[in-house]
């Protein structure tokens, strides 16, 4: 049932799918939402709940994070760590080579 007291056009299953492929894909909420056939708003505030859900560590009925979902969120931020190291590496290379620059 939706929070207005009618039943839901998406089933649980539905919903935790397309959080996942959203955060596994790397693409646009816009872009996943028109690839499923929905309202971007609608997958937004999906994702979003999921993340609240995540920092406060309760499932959708209070229960603890599965191990799937946890497996995934860990996935997900090694990504975010090797990408953020890759990005820090690339600046720490650019600002050698402008101070170069700069002392010529």
């Amino acid at each position: 049932m939706s929070p207005l007291g009618r039943p839901s056009k998406y089933t649980e299953e539905f919903r935790r799918d397309a959080v996942d492929l959203v955060r596994s894909s790397r693409r646009p909420i816009n872009q996943v939402a028109r690839e499923l056939g929905m309202s971007h708003e609608t997958l937004r505030n999906w994702v979003r709940a999921a993340e609240r859900q995540i920092q406060t560590g309760s499932g959708a009925s209070g229960e603890a994070l599965s191990v799937a979902d946890k497996d995934a969120e860990i996935a997900r931020l090694r990504r975010e760590v090797a990408e953020l190291r890759q990005e820090k590496e690339i600046l720490r290379k650019a600002a050698a080579y402008f101070a170069k620059e700069m002392d010529r």
